[in-house]
């Protein structure tokens, strides 16, 4: 952060963006290309765009072949729980647990990346539309409260915002995962070829597709193609994948309108009594405990579901005493994520003349196939779920603790094992007051912040989904003609999905709901917020492309509200 030398004017733009992942590097280039001089504050360190320190190492080219050690992983005892590598290739993009505690009332793996770029870097780039289905469910239903939009509100913001990032994949008609504005999709391996033919044959609902992957298969926008590396999560020097680094934040500075501070944990947004507006934010800098204010006619919050509900119930003034927007009540509730971690994998005894190239960064995917229509229906449980997984062939890793050597090592070695395929189930979970999250004012960080509790858990609903995941992954193993097959279910803690959500929903009544259709707070018209903390209900597709598209939606609506001077 700087010096304020020249009073207010210095810290005073057109907008400020909190947050710099997936969302706010959106929200980023879509206001400073529209004109605005747009400040970006960033709660971690800079990272720009080919700084990765990882991206090229070998397995010897790090101690104990990249593995942690029992007393390192100790900062990551939390982070270590979800079931996600942490290690020498990663480690500098994980939160420690030590420096960033959270409470939990029942377990919450909270997933954290803290620099420019944000989990931007980390996320697993699976990119689906919402339907129409997803849209209507919950007034169809009866549960929580409607969208305040539709489908045909975001296909327009959808096709926007494929075309700028680059989702690979392919066309396939099917109402309930509308197709998109596609790159060439990856190719599916001959086994997961079979599998697609199969199920065909077997089953009228249940098809497969390659995964639609924000993974470029063409060059676009001065990026690379897809290496077939693997290493995404160690950032990808080719700019072959989605990330705000390589993608949004430098087509934002080509503006020219754009400024990023680092190290700025938001506080707080400044609530104006007269105006009954936001003018501006509260921020630490990470460094040295320096309070800093910036001023902004607009601010867009994107610091992730938690990060921004934990802004806005922080946010309290003589209007809102229980945070910022919550004259629903709402503000941290309907905590939703997708709950997986079960499936079913197995053998196949075939294609031993076949291989695969490369190392895809991509599986397949089986979209929702459970309550669609009548005959679909399900007598147990609403909504649904799909699946993703693939092939793979075991190599030579499979003899690493067999007795042999010479020829017979040789031999063994260059020859690859079976075939095997697998699914994981990702499932809705339905928005539920009772889901939530709130501040502990008597616990505070070593920022001075209180400390974020979690209390969700897992309802009827997913329960009873739960056992037909499992029931069905089975079915289509067996339908493949696969051997040895294997079902499996393991504990699933909310938030292992990365994909937390709904604590600042919109909705149609300020009433029952935090923000409009434009993803505006009720009563604060000038402070948007467009990441998953927005969210009205889960879908069971992966969320990220969805906020890309309010976030691009709610810029274009911003700047022209701005313009008219309504903000």
């Amino acid at each position: 952060m700087y010096f304020n030398n020249k009073g207010k004017d210095e810290v005073t733009y057109d907008a400020i963006v909190i947050g710099s992942g997936i969302s706010g590097g959106w929200a980023a280039k879509e206001l400073s290309e529209k004109g605005l001089k747009t400040l970006v504050l960033e709660r971690g360190r800079m990272v720009k765009h080919g700084e990765y320190p990882t991206a090229n190492l070998e397995a010897w080219d790090v101690p104990n072949r990249g593995k942690l050690n029992d007393e390192e992983m100790k900062d990551y005892l939390k982070q270590k729980r979800t079931g996600y590598t942490i290690n020498e290739y990663y480690k500098h993009w994980w939160v420690k647990d030590t420096e960033q505690p959270y409470q939990e009332v029942n377990p919450f793996n909270w997933i954290r990346g803290y620099h420019v770029g944000g989990r931007s870097i980390l996320w697993g780039r699976q990119s689906y539309r919402w339907s129409e289905m997803d849209f209507e469910a919950n007034a169809k239903e009866g549960i929580a409260v409607d969208w305040p939009i539709r489908y045909k509100d975001l296909e327009a913001w959808y096709d926007h915002v494929e075309k700028f990032a680059g989702i690979s994949g392919r066309k396939e008609g099917l109402s309930q995962l509308p197709d998109g504005q596609f790159l060439p999709p990856m190719e599916l391996s001959c086994l997961e070829e079979h599998v697609r033919d199969k199920m065909a044959e077997n089953f009228e609902h249940r098809m497969l597709t390659i995964g639609r992957t924000a993974h470029l298969t063409e060059a676009i926008h001065g990026r690379g193609t897809c290496q077939y590396r693997n290493r995404c999560m160690r950032g990808c020097p080719y700019g072959a994948y989605f990330s705000s680094l390589a993608s949004t934040i430098p087509a934002a500075e080509q503006s020219g309108n754009l400024s990023i501070v680092t190290d700025a944990i938001v506080h707080s947004i400044i609530f104006d009594e007269k105006t009954q507006k936001a003018k501006g934010v509260q921020a630490k800098d990470a460094n040295t405990g320096e309070e800093k204010e910036f001023f902004a006619k607009i601010i867009f919050c994107n610091a992730s579901t938690v990060g921004t509900t934990a802004i806005l119930l922080n946010s309290k003034s003589e209007r809102f005493p229980d945070g910022m927007g919550n004259d629903s009540g709402e503000l941290g509730h309907n905590m939703m994520d997708h709950h997986f971690q079960l499936g079913a994998s197995g053998k196949y005894d075939g294609f031993h003349d076949k291989y695969h190239k490369g190392r895809r960064p991509n599986g397949i995917y089986i979209p929702r196939f459970r309550n669609l229509n009548a005959k679909t229906k399900q007598q147990d449980f609403i909504r649904g779920y799909g699946y993703q997984g693939g092939a793979s062939r075991q190599n030579w890793r499979r003899n690493v603790k067999e007795d042999l050597f010479g020829a017979d090592l040789k031999k063994t070695i260059i020859e690859p094992g079976d075939w095997s395929f697998g699914v994981n189930a990702f499932g809705e979970i339905l928005p539920d007051h009772d889901n939530k999250m709130y501040l502990d004012e008597s616990k505070k960080d070593k920022w001075g912040m209180p400390q974020v509790v979690f209390d969700c858990k897992l309802g009827e609903n997913e329960m009873n989904m739960r056992k037909d995941m499992v029931k069905a992954a089975v079915e289509i193993c067996e339908a493949a003609g696969l051997k040895d097959i294997e079902p499996y279910e393991r504990e699933y803690n909310f938030g292992n999905g990365i994909h937390e959500m709904g604590t600042a929903r919109m909705g149609r009544d300020p009433k029952t709901s935090v923000l409009n259709k434009w993803n505006q707070i009720h009563a604060v018209k000038n402070v948007f917020v467009t990441d998953g903390a927005c969210m009205t209900s889960a879908a069971c597709q992966n969320p990220s492309l969805t906020y890309m598209a309010l976030t691009a939606r709610a810029a274009d609506y911003a700047v022209s509200e701005l313009k008219k001077q309504n903000l």
